[in-house]
């Protein structure tokens, strides 16, 4: 189920960049994608009834299969830091193209093309 929501934000995002004109219609569809690969990648350390990765002797049943991947985790909060970043940087060349152009729409700004 939730592979499938994060196919599903992965083409509402790829059809936004393919069909918009507006430059922040494209952040946003990449943010989108952003998002769904990062949902994508924690569901893949889910384990169903799985406990959290701390060992202790008092454990019964002890099983490596039983716990929770923290790798996936780890790395999604690494990437959702790196997309924060990516975002901002994106917002203020944004901001650039609008002050040069005067227009965020790709059709419309002018030098552009010319």
């Amino acid at each position: 189920m939730v592979y499938g929501i994060s196919i599903i934000l992965i083409g509402i995002g790829i059809y936004g960049l393919m069909t918009q004109k507006n430059l922040f219609k494209h952040i946003v569809s990449l943010s989108i994608i952003d998002t769904a690969v990062n949902i994508f990648i924690v569901a893949t350390g889910y384990v169903s009834n799985g406990k959290a990765p701390i060992y202790t002797r008092a454990l019964p049943g002890f099983s490596p299969n039983s716990f929770v991947d923290p790798l996936p985790q780890a790395l999604v909060l690494t990437a959702i830091v790196i997309g924060v970043g990516t975002l901002a940087l994106g917002a203020s060349l944004l901001v650039r193209v609008k002050e040069k152009h005067s227009s965020i729409n790709v059709e419309n700004m002018k030098g552009v093309g010319e």
